[in-house]
C-alpha cells in the first residue's frame, strides 16, 4: 500500500487541473546515484489493465506503479512540503536503510 497524505493530494489535483488533463500520477525507482536508486514521479494521461501496474484510487486520481518498483515502495507515504523558498514532494520510504549524502538516491 502506498498512502499519499491530504496535502498531497490537494497538490496532485491542483497540477492535473492545471495541465487540463490526465488521470493520476506514476511513481517508481530508477537506478542513480550514490546509494543505488531514486525516485521517480510523473503524470500519467492514461492507462489500460495490461499495463501491468497496480492502481491505487483516490478520489480525484490515481497512482500506478510498476511490479519491478512496487517491491521497494511498499508502504511508502508520499507528502508534499514547504520548507522555506524551496517545496515539493517527500517519500517516507519504510523500506530505505540508507540515503546518500545529498538526497538524490537510497539503499534498500
Amino acid at each position: 500500500m502506498i498512502t499519499v497524505t491530504p496535502t498531497a493530494e490537494k497538490r496532485i489535483k491542483s497540477m492535473i487541473t492545471n495541465r487540463q488533463k490526465g488521470v493520476g500520477i506514476r511513481l517508481g525507482v530508477k537506478t542513480t546515484g550514490c546509494s543505488g536508486l531514486g525516485y521517480t514521479l510523473e503524470y500519467v494521461d492514461s492507462y489500460t489493465p495490461e499495463d501491468g501496474v497496480t492502481n491505487y484510487a483516490y478520489p480525484d486520481f490515481v497512482v500506478l506503479v510498476d511490479a519491478k518498483s512496487e517491491v521497494y515502495l511498499k508502504g511508502m507515504t508520499l507528502d508534499y512540503v514547504r520548507n522555506g523558498l524551496n517545496e515539493g514532494f517527500e517519500f517516507v520510504n519504510p523500506n530505505a536503510k540508507d540515503y546518500c549524502g545529498c538526497g538524490e538516491s537510497f539503499r534498500v
